[in-house]
């Protein structure tokens, strides 16, 4: 679907500052709102719209030709800050910071009527998956390898893999079915293609994410085929760590917990987003598990991975949750040992099968308050994780430096949504290595402290 307008003025972004017309390059920049999914997308427009423009990080503060928002309307908090970034977005194009300001994404695509006629501002607005119209907005000719090239915007050594899009399950409280569509794999040659050409610029990490990873290649091949597909990633000269995000229980394809333990560039890291476990708030979520079989699916991946870090994410408050069932979700919480959580309140989000057809009993005030209680105990429990890890020597990838510190992570931490590991550079450690090329480079550290996020470590060697 696609929701842009003109607005009475050319759709060339070079007529956009006639009165500075010269012979420069235009300038383009782009901020991602939400989740990694959507960071993949930008990717692929940018990498596109460089043969045309030159492109500003997205930390850039300074003026734009083009700022190009790609947003997430996924829940209440998350659509909030996707309109205050665009609000903001055109209150600087006022002031001139700005040219054009160029919204698509889930937003723009849930709410295709509304968003125009609310901030007329924006020059104009697409859908999530229109990028061939937003391209010819841009007046950038599209590439037939559009799928396969990418213009990062994580650090060069780490690369976001999305192998589907869209999602076949109908939770009831999630909109994203009815924003994405169907759930659609892309083919394994494509994958392991783009996996090379990353790998070719350097990239060494790659995380695996989609809707629902576990459901790969059931379109395509009649069966669940993550497990082909991380090994035939593993192949792949340069990758050396692969890890998975986004893992649906009902239906996991359990020979992946044999790859993880055997394949030793699949990271023992696993993100099961699992939401309850109260048999009648997950019946109500239509996850289509109960609680016996979560916990008997969790036993299993430990049994399996021997050292497995877990990651979940939990919503408090949904419809049918009571003292009782919130009460069990914090023993269960309690006992599982979850490694990382996440959690957010239940938010009632229009065209779902929870909105029309439950109540949203628990009031907001309630719903903060078990918020608070959960993350409460989890922080406790990840305190106790980390601690329990000072003394042993991990392999960790350098993510960054500033100020004598790497910024790093293990096998256990994933990206912007894990803890980090922070290591003072030691002169004599890595032999008067220039500190700077350490960037993506794998170090072994020993770890020393701990708090309930992060670790501090002291480098042994570079790897």
């Amino acid at each position: 679907m696609t929701l842009w307008r003109k607005k009475g003025r050319s759709p060339e972004l070079t007529q956009s500052r006639s009165s500075e017309m010269t012979d420069r390059r235009q300038t383009l920049q782009a901020i991602t709102m939400g989740c990694s999914k959507n960071r993949v997308d930008t990717e692929h427009i940018l990498a596109q719209a460089v043969s045309c423009f030159d492109i500003l990080p997205e930390d850039w503060e300074g003026e734009a030709d083009c700022l190009l928002i790609n947003t997430c309307g996924f829940i209440g908090d998350a659509k909030e800050e996707s309109v205050n970034m665009i609000l903001g977005a055109v209150g600087r194009k006022k002031e001139g910071v700005y040219g054009k300001v160029v919204v698509f994404g889930c937003l723009s695509q849930r709410y295709h009527e509304e968003m125009p006629e609310l901030i007329p501002e924006v020059d104009a607005w697409f859908g999530a998956r229109d990028f061939t119209p937003l391209l010819e907005y841009l007046g950038v000719s599209e590439t037939g390898d559009f799928e396969l090239k990418r213009q990062l915007t994580t650090p060069s050594h780490y690369a976001y893999l999305k192998i589907s899009e869209g999602c076949d399950r109908r939770c009831a409280y999630c909109a994203i079915p009815y924003i994405r569509g169907k759930h659609v794999s892309v083919p394994v040659d494509e994958l392991v293609a783009e996996a090379e050409l990353l790998a070719a610029k350097g990239v060494k990490e790659l995380i695996v994410i989609a809707q629902d990873t576990t459901y790969y290649g059931l379109d395509l091949y009649g069966k669940r085929m993550l497990a082909e597909l991380l090994d035939r990633l593993s192949e792949v000269d340069g990758i050396e760590w692969i890890r998975i995000h986004y893992s649906y229980p009902d239906g996991f394809p359990e020979e992946v917990l044999d790859v993880m333990a055997e394949n030793p560039k699949v990271c023992r890291y696993m993100d099961i987003p699992l939401q309850h476990i109260s048999d009648k708030v997950l019946d109500m979520m239509h996850r289509h598990v109960d609680g016996a079989w979560t916990r008997a699916l969790i036993n299993r991946m430990r049994e399996r991975v021997p050292g497995v870090v877990l990651r979940t994410t939990m919503i408090v408050g949904h419809p049918g949750e009571g003292k009782r069932e919130f009460g069990a979700l914090l023993d269960f919480v309690r006992s599982a040992g979850f490694e990382r959580l996440g959690a957010f309140a239940y938010s009632e989000e229009e065209g779902t099968y929870g909105a029309e057809h439950y109540k949203d009993s628990v009031p907001a005030k309630e719903k903060q308050r078990r918020l608070d209680e959960l993350m409460s105990l989890q922080s406790g429990i990840s305190l106790r994780f980390n601690q329990s890890r000072i003394g042993s020597v991990v392999k960790v990838i350098a993510d960054s430096f500033s100020d004598g510190v790497y910024v790093c992570r293990s096998e256990y931490e994933s990206p912007e949504v894990d803890g980090e590991i922070l290591v003072e550079y030691d002169e004599a450690a890595v032999h008067g290595v220039e500190p700077y090329s350490l960037v993506g480079e794998f170090l072994k550290v020993r770890i020393t402290g701990a708090d309930e996020y992060d670790l501090t470590g002291d480098i042994i060697e570079v790897i």
